[in-house]
């Protein structure tokens, strides 16, 4: 007698990839909420001593990674292991990357970051691939609904860890918490190579060539490729190990900025003059280009969770609990974004419904506009904290970074759903792939300039200079207000650009 059994009504299947996915999802989110602090802790309070433009370019440097190698990861996928290999690869990889953030040695931290980037890059391009590869085609409306609950897994084990690993890495001991994130991951590892047989024949081979020779040939000069990559991988480990070779992070991100955006720049050049496009299709694709531009803005302000504001939460924020004598971790706001996407997200899913059944949904652009509006009211409220801090001197109320949160939430609700949806509409259908590629390279870039921008909360320059931390965040203010204006008015061009696509 065949299962019956089902998850909410989907393929079991899916519940084993929930599963996954909110144990990786708790890892990264818990790790991320200690990084910059404990980058930037001093020696003797177990960090690693670094100056903020230090700290601050290794955690865009990471972050960064984290997307740009989710396109090497689905290809590989694709040509070669398989989506449920490369998910339980990649699941490795980040699990022995956390464990060697547990022990406390500057090598074993550089080698375990360099571990969770190959291993994500593996695992979160093909878990979500696995995801649709469970229904068929012509069940879109449950997969659809699959996805929004393999969402929720995403954003449950992201408002979960920061309280777990925060309290450990700041409370007791940094590597516990780093600890805690590889037990997570060990967890998901776990349970998906016990339940892997719900997910039947889904992804269990690579997308194979019609030609046997062709294929093989294929397989090889693939196999080749990753034993060199392995090869040269052993000797970057064996190096950093033994010190041999130091790496300038500030240097290299900063380095790394003018090669992505050269990288764009000369792909969508390449698109708009040389590519044989249709005179439609050249016109989606410039409108991909703005898209591009307001997103990579968009997160180069919303990454600061982890870096600047963190750093904010920490020193210049009252956390201290006087009902129960007891000071929170600066981590635990952390949980807000993810907590505010569980709330929020329907609601404004609804809003866009009711307002189209009105006829008064606003257009794709007028979207991404109000997610860049709403990052720079976010700032504009750091802006009045910091105005507190300067006058009283003393830690503000959590409060204000709460109510930045939730508007940094809203934006991304407003942004991130709705530019992924038009990147895959407006693209020429033979490059979809290549458009989703350079869309998440906006996300790395805004990464990226997170990164380096938390550089600037340089701790002493700001006691000598409080109106600093004033200056750093109206930079983003203006930033923000002045991209989602120029959105704005550009609404009506890039309607027409658009087509029928809105």
């Amino acid at each position: 007698m065949p299962d019956t059994k089902t998850f909410f009504g989907h393929p079991r299947g899916l519940a084993t990839l929930f599963f996954t996915e909110m144990w990786e999802r708790f890892s990264y989110y818990g790790m991320r909420a200690l990084l910059i602090l404990f980058m930037t802790a001093a020696i003797e309070e177990g960090g690693m001593g670094m100056d903020e433009k230090t700290g601050g370019a290794v955690y865009g440097l990471y972050t960064m990674f984290v997307y740009l190698l989710a396109l090497p990861g689905g290809w590989l996928a694709d040509k070669y292991f398989g989506l449920r290999k490369s998910v339980f690869y990649g699941g490795c990889l980040i699990t022995m990357g956390h464990f060697c953030l547990a022990f406390p040695f500057s090598q074993t931290f550089f080698v375990g970051l360099l571990l969770i980037v190959m291993g994500t890059g593996l695992l979160k391009p093909n878990i979500s691939s696995l995801v649709g590869e469970l229904y068929s085609s012509s069940d879109q409306a449950r997969r659809d609904a699959g996805f929004s609950i393999f969402y929720v897994g995403i954003n449950i084990g992201a408002t979960i860890a920061p309280i777990i690993t925060s309290y450990l890495g700041e409370k007791i001991n940094w590597h516990y918490g780093f600890a805690a994130a590889g037990i997570g991951m060990l967890a998901g590892v776990i349970q998906y190579k016990i339940t892997e047989n719900n997910l039947g024949s889904a992804g269990v081979e690579p997308i194979k060539l019609s030609d046997p020779l062709k294929q093989a040939a294929r397989e090889r000069n693939i196999k080749r490729a990753l034993m060199i990559l392995g090869f040269l991988l052993v000797v970057l480990v064996t190096l950093l190990l033994t010190q041999v070779i130091s790496i300038n992070p500030v240097s290299m991100a900063k380095g790394s900025a003018y090669i992505i955006i050269a990288i764009v720049v000369l792909y969508f050049g390449n698109l708009i003059f040389f590519e044989k496009l249709e005179k439609d299709e050249r016109s989606k694709v410039k409108v991909i280009g703005i898209f591009f531009l307001a997103s990579a803005m968009f997160y180069a302000g919303y990454e600061q969770q982890g870096s600047s504001l963190t750093l904010f939460a920490d020193r210049y924020t009252n956390r201290f609990l006087n009902a129960f004598d007891f000071e929170f971790p600066s981590g635990w706001f952390q949980t807000v974004p993810a907590g505010a996407v569980l709330i929020f997200a329907p609601m404004f899913a609804w809003l866009w419904v009711w307002l189209a059944k009105r006829n008064v949904s606003p257009s794709t652009p007028l979207k991404l506009s109000f997610g860049l509006i709403f990052m720079g009211l976010g700032y504009a409220v750091m802006m009045g904290a910091s105005l507190i801090y300067l006058n009283s001197g003393k830690g503000v109320s959590p409060n204000w970074l709460i109510i930045t949160y939730l508007l940094h939430t809203f934006g991304e609700i407003c942004l991130y759903p709705i530019g992924l949806s038009s990147v895959t509409k407006l693209s020429p259908k033979r490059i979809v792939g290549q458009m989703m590629g350079i869309w998440f390279m906006s996300l790395a870039f805004g990464n990226l300039i997170a990164g380096l921008f938390a550089g600037e909360f340089d701790g002493g320059a700001i006691s000598a200079n409080p109106k600093l931390l004033i200056d750093l965040f109206w930079v983003v203010v203006k930033v923000m207000m002045i991209a989602g204006i120029i959105v704005i008015l550009l609404n009506k061009p890039l309607k027409k650009l658009m087509g029928d696509i809105h």
